[in-house]
């Protein structure tokens, strides 16, 4: 069965199972600050309160957090998180509530049906989802999101995700990523072919497809290599490569496949460079036996600079997380995680300030918003959700390369930067599509 077609099949699911549960309208309320709200805020103090005498905002996050193939990610992603959120509540919070991000929190296993099963269990008790793991996954409670004005954070950068005005997202997106890596290999490593090894979905089509306008655009020839999920499953992907010798070639899969492509091709004598969109890498993989390939071969793309680069935002992140924590399992899904939650805050923000937290004043405060405060992680102007999708998409991008000295084992070459690929595109619907 396709990853679409489960799509497909997940989102009818979706329609069952959430109808089944869809309370009456919500009543609203009025807290002593005189912001009004319906569900997911209490005039009563968050479990782990900073000051009792304030209300509690409850965000949801669904993330692949036991057996998924982003578990490595979606761990550090939600504890990321919980960070971001209780050093907003340390500051003060927000128009008189903190935020809790523990209480709903709950795990996907990368799996459409579940993803949809368990938002079901927590939609009557959430303002929003400060995280919903994975495209295909998101897109499972996509009809319910909008339907019930449920504003969410995407854990994933499909360019879809543009067109929908109840999903909050950071970062440029997968297709304009690898359009702005495929113009960076073209000018920089003067690639004249280039192939795209992905898993099939909302997440390696959009790459795949960013990729093949950027082949295009630099007169390359392209070759699409579809994989399946599994380090068992790579060996015909493995083999497409060396048959087909590119220059260049856009990778958009977990880690572990992602290091068994690349160590089981230069294993083989291939000599092509390998540019991993963001969810392809995780530093553990210099531990293994790939990492000598990885090394010579690999570079990351990505939306924003990995941990430990010199910006307000990323220090701010270091100094709230366990240090001890963190090196024993570095991972840029902290750096991710953190990223992803800034959106939130300042829609929640200008929510209260026009004295409206139900999920419709959420909502509105989410269309009304021209920039947000990344602390420098990201530019103000990538905060921008305010008019059409060609003009809010953000298009930049970095490439970093594979540094063993590096918190997460990557460290920037290029920073911000537009391809003239991504520059010209016109952006008029999801790329995969």
């Amino acid at each position: 069965m396709s990853v679409r077609r489960g799509i497909t099949i997940a989102l009818a699911a979706s329609m069952v199972v959430l109808a089944g549960c869809r309370n009456d309208a919500p009543q609203t309320q009025e807290g002593g600050t005189g912001v009004k709200f319906d569900v997911g805020v209490t005039k009563e103090p968050c479990p782990a309160a900073v000051d009792k005498a304030k209300g509690c905002i409850y965000l949801g996050s669904i993330s692949d957090l036991t057996e998924g193939p982003f578990k490595a990610l979606g761990v550090p992603i939600t504890e990321s998180q919980k960070a971001f959120w209780k050093r907003v509540n340390e500051a003060g919070g927000i128009g008189g509530f903190e935020i809790d991000a523990t209480k709903y929190v709950k795990d996907n296993k990368y799996n459409p049906q579940i993803h949809n099963e368990v938002y079901a269990e927590i939609k009557p008790d959430v303002l929003g989802l400060t995280q919903t793991l994975g495209s295909p996954t998101t897109a499972a409670i996509l009809g319910d999101l909008k339907s019930s004005n449920v504003v969410a954070v995407p854990a994933s950068w499909t360019s879809a995700w543009a067109f929908e005005d109840v999903i909050l997202e950071s970062g440029t997106n997968y297709c304009f990523e690898s359009m702005n890596s495929v113009d960076f290999a073209a000018e920089t490593l003067k690639s004249k072919s280039v192939a795209a090894v992905h898993f099939p979905g909302d997440y390696g089509d959009d790459a795949a497809a960013g990729t093949n306008i950027a082949a295009t655009a630099n007169g390359m020839t392209f070759t699409d290599i579809p994989t399946a999920p599994g380090q068992e499953n790579q060996g015909a992907a493995i083999q497409k490569l060396l048959a087909a010798k590119p220059d260049l070639v856009i990778l958009s899969t977990g880690p572990t496949e992602a290091a068994t492509i690349v160590g089981g091709a230069a294993q083989n004598g291939f000599k092509g460079q390998f540019i991993g969109t963001s969810p392809s890498w995780n530093p553990a993989l210099l531990k293994s036996p790939a990492a000598p390939a990885l090394t010579a071969l690999y570079r990351q793309s990505g939306p924003w600079a990995p941990y430990g680069t010199d910006t307000a935002g990323h220090k701010a992140l270091a100094g709230a997380l366990d240090e001890a924590t963190f090196k024993a399992a570095p991972n840029d899904g902290y750096t991710a995680g953190w990223v992803w939650a800034y959106p939130m805050k300042a829609a929640l923000q200008k929510a209260a300030d026009a004295k409206d937290l139900t999920r419709a004043g959420l909502l509105a405060a989410v269309k009304s918003l021209e920039t947000v405060d990344y602390e420098g992680m990201l530019p103000p102007a990538a905060g921008k959700f305010s008019g059409t999708p060609a003009e809010r998409v953000f298009r930049q991008s970095i490439i970093s390369k594979v540094d063993p000295s590096a918190p997460t084992g990557v460290k920037v070459e290029k920073d911000f930067f537009t391809g003239k690929t991504a520059e010209k595109h016109e952006f008029t619907k999801p790329c995969y599509q």
